[in-house]
């Protein structure tokens, strides 16, 4: 099962299914959301 990480502080997210928390900077995200804020962490070259 992979992890679900953070979009702003990339730590793991814990709850959910629907919404998940994040005990580091206590943010709330909702699943669907997800891949609509996901940040990579390294830029992709083009």
């Amino acid at each position: 099962m992979n992890s679900t990480r953070c979009p702003r502080c990339h730590n793991e997210l814990d709850e959910g299914p629907i919404m998940y928390r994040c005990a580091s900077c206590r943010r709330a995200v909702f699943a669907a959301d997800l891949e609509n804020e996901f940040v990579p962490r390294q830029p992709v070259a083009a």
